[in-house]
């Protein structure tokens, strides 16, 4: 666990996702939850090691399994964007883990299955700030890697938990994204957040230039998108694309074949859903 600034951590020691916590004397704000339940556990008795109080609130970044199926476990009340709360809805109450092949960190899980999925509690729409002492953080919509993406902003601190819209040394989750919305919220990072502390969802900290690589990776799957489209191409085309992608991230090689993976599953998922299908209705994660 790292702090940035007094009462301010994040911790990447747990699979899927990075978590993060805001401990006041007013309450404590968790960002995402781990993915296995036992991971909560832990979690929630470390930050009570640092002060936390009762009064807990859980954020949830979107609504990707990796960062939401052990939120039950952190037994509070959760926050999150209002289209992410769509999803929950349109969710089974219990998670069968039908999607077993999008690169995900719960599908080397074999517990994951048969988990309850926590709905929010409460939701927003585009903006949220919470006054606590002299403390001010502020949630804002920022959709792109899916349609309820939010980021958790403390300017005072100049730090923002950024969530997937940064990932470093890993390819994007696709299925469910909106490219041009992504690219819109790259580009507001770079021209307002430069001085900020960015707390990227996967990997900790990322620097300005891991926000510009992150850039030139979209326009570069952007770009592969229009071509196969202008020449009608099947969805199974995209695989394709892949290898010169890849060829743009520097990833270990114990996860290459998840994130080949991965991106095989998000660029069929998103030219489908954006070029071929009509149901814009659909969500894949």
């Amino acid at each position: 666990m790292q702090q940035t600034e007094r009462g301010i951590y994040y911790e990447t020691a747990y699979a899927g996702v990075t978590l993060g916590a805001l401990i006041f004397p007013q309450g404590t704000l968790m960002i995402d939850a781990p993915l296995r339940a036992e991971d909560a556990r832990i979690w929630r008795s470390t930050l009570l090691s640092l002060g936390s109080s009762g009064n807990r609130l859980l954020i949830n970044l979107d609504s990707h399994p990796d960062r939401t199926l052990g939120a039950r476990a952190m037994d509070c009340p959760i926050l999150a964007h209002q289209k992410t709360a769509q999803v929950f809805r349109n969710r089974p109450s219990v998670f069968k883990g039908q999607i077993s092949d999008s690169g995900a960190e719960w599908e080397a899980s074999n517990d994951m299955v048969g988990t309850r999925w926590a709905t929010p509690d409460i939701t927003f729409s585009h903006h949220l700030t919470f006054h606590w002492g002299k403390s001010q953080i502020k949630l804002e919509h920022h959709p792109g890697p899916t349609p309820g993406s939010i980021w958790v902003i403390i300017p005072t601190a100049k730090i923002a938990f950024v969530g997937d819209t940064v990932l470093h040394d890993q390819p994007p989750f696709l299925a469910s994204a909106d490219l041009t919305a992504w690219l819109a919220s790259l580009d507001l990072l770079l021209a307002h957040y430069r001085d900020y502390l960015l707390i990227g969802g996967r990997s900790g900290p990322v620097s300005i230039e891991v926000v510009r690589t992150q850039q030139r990776l979209l326009k570069d799957i952007l770009k592969g998108m229009e071509r196969l489209a202008k020449r009608s191409a099947s969805s199974n085309q995209t695989e394709a694309l892949i290898e010169g992608l890849l060829a743009s991230v520097t990833i270990p090689s114990e996860k290459r074949e998840q994130y080949i993976q991965r991106l095989r599953h998000g660029l069929y998922q998103y030219y489908n859903r954006r070029y071929h299908s009509t149901d814009s209705a659909a969500e894949q994660e």
